[in-house]
């Protein structure tokens, strides 16, 4: 029985070493980028009163029913849920505020589209992450790979369905704006071309140095989103706490792609198992 143990931590040694030896390199994966139709908007922080007409305008077009679990004599959601997809929220320091604007972002290169296994959610005309609920299963792995904590999930219905921002893919489609940028009276949201939101924003920082803190968020931030900020304060103290530039994707799948390279993993694994099959073989009728 000793040989047979040792003749088994021999085999799964050998097997480690002769992987471990394999040459196993992470592969780059191409960066995405922007397409030439993509739109987004652009939020001002600056120029935001907190009327929250975008949050009216918005559960009005997608239809949502009024919040009131916070507060029973009016709709006043704290955050995105299943009844908000857009929200106002308010940041308050010792000697600053600001009020902020949350939705999807709808990034270059979105994590909820990479995470979801029949494709209920993909990148679509002019760069919007679009939602299928016929196609959805509920596993809810948007949920946890979002890294702006956007998809919400229906927990109120027996037939759940994902909520989210979808930049009124139904209005672009017939040439009009999003519900929240065409009614916002101090203009802190407008709509347009990435591209040229991009330009009005660095414009913007380089005539009024002294207003703005000196980024565009969005710009960059992990691969890139077409929902672009500008600020007075620090964005992390707006809620947005990711500075990497490697959008989730890339990170996730160049570190999948490296492990399984050559089929390195598997490998492993059955010889392992081919290990444990011969040990099993080798044992006498009285050990079974």
């Amino acid at each position: 029985m000793k040989t047979d143990r040792r003749s088994l931590l021999k085999g799964i040694a050998a097997a480690t070493a002769a992987v471990s030896a394999a040459p196993i390199t992470a592969l780059a994966r191409p960066r995405k980028t922007a397409g030439a139709d993509a739109v987004g908007m652009l939020y001002d922080a600056t120029k935001c009163i907190g009327c929250k007409t975008c949050v009216v305008a918005c559960k009005e077009e997608a239809g949502l029913p009024a919040d009131t679990r916070s507060n029973r004599l009016y709709d006043a959601p704290d955050g995105l849920n299943e009844y908000t997809k857009n929200v106002i929220q308010l940041y308050k320091g010792d000697n600053e505020y600001s009020y902020v604007k949350k939705q999807c972002m709808h990034c270059i290169d979105p994590a909820c589209v990479g995470a979801c296994m029949l494709g209920a959610l993909k990148k679509g005309d002019y760069g919007v992450v679009s939602y299928e609920a016929d196609t959805c299963i509920g596993c809810r792995y948007c949920e946890v790979a979002c890294p702006f904590n956007v998809p919400k999930f229906e927990w109120s219905k027996s037939t759940p369905k994902i909520v989210k921002c979808e930049l009124c893919k139904e209005r672009l489609a017939k040439g009009l704006e999003p519900a929240c940028t065409t009614v916002c009276p101090a203009k802190a949201i407008i709509f347009g071309k990435r591209d040229q939101l991009l330009k009005e924003a660095h414009d913007r920082i380089d005539r009024n140095p002294n207003l703005y803190f000196p980024k565009v968020y969005g710009e960059e931030e992990l691969g890139g989103t077409q929902v672009l900020y500008l600020s007075h304060v620090p964005f992390e103290k707006l809620g947005f706490r990711f500075d990497d530039k490697r959008a989730v994707p890339d990170v996730q799948q160049t570190i999948q792609h490296g492990v399984y390279q050559g089929f390195a993993a598997p490998i492993a694994l059955y010889a392992v198992l081919g290990a444990v099959i011969f040990r099993n073989r080798k044992k006498s009728p009285d050990e079974e």
